[in-house]
């Protein structure tokens, strides 16, 4: 049989979240690519006889780079193996899973993208934070709080974002948390906005702390 890549989002942690094709992928695969973020769904839902490797992307720690990612799933793959690259969230927001989907055309390999439940919406939604409200928000932007430090400036248009969207999701922002605010709010935010910081979303042990923007830690 031919290999074959399937590039798999896991949903925001809370294992309950994973879809059926997501699951039924899983069972399957002979190899199993997999983040730090979803690693809480890989219990029961693996083959015994899975490869399963583990490729990091935890803050300060190092990580396998996605050069070394993309090759092992084409390696892989050419072996004739059905491998599940598995990401948190979506593969497709802020997952990198376009520059693996990319690699993988370059190299003629067959490939499927398995939609996940992003954490932009189901995080704030085990909240109770809806990000859009009749009379509230009708507008909403899913924006990185942590861009890519070789870059040099930022990509992000704080200053439009601050005045025209009423709803600001900021996913990966903890580290630059006091920026962030000092940005949104020199960019015309009123500092009376209503926000919340949430840690470890749709887990147990989830926190979140809801402060007015510019009360928030």
């Amino acid at each position: 049989m031919a290999g074959k890549v399937y590039l798999v989002g896991a949903g925001p942690g809370d294992p309950g979240l994973l879809t059926v094709r997501a699951q039924e992928l899983l069972r399957q695969a002979e190899v199993v690519v997999y983040d730090r973020l979803a690693e809480t769904c890989l219990a029961g839902n693996v083959r015994p006889d899975a490869e399963l490797v583990y490729v990091g992307k935890q803050p300060g720690q190092p990580a396998l780079s996605q050069e070394a990612i993309n090759a092992l799933l084409i390696a892989r793959a050419r072996e004739g193996k059905q491998v599940v690259r598995l990401k948190g969230g979506d593969p497709f927001l802020f997952g990198r899973g376009g520059e693996e989907a990319e690699a993988l055309v370059a190299a003629g390999i067959p490939f499927e993208v398995v939609p996940g439940v992003t954490s932009a919406l189901a995080v704030p939604a085990y909240a109770g934070i809806p990000v859009t409200h009749r009379g509230l928000s009708s507008s909403v932007a899913i924006i990185t709080g942590h861009e890519d430090p070789s870059k040099g400036e930022t990509s992000v248009r704080w200053e439009h974002l601050a005045r025209a969207v009423e709803t600001l999701v900021i996913l990966m922002g903890t580290e630059n948390l006091p920026a962030i605010v000092e940005r949104l709010l020199q960019a015309g935010r009123s500092p009376d906005t209503p926000a919340a910081a949430i840690q470890w979303g749709t887990l147990p042990h989830q926190r979140v702390i809801s402060a007015p923007l510019a009360r928030l830690p």
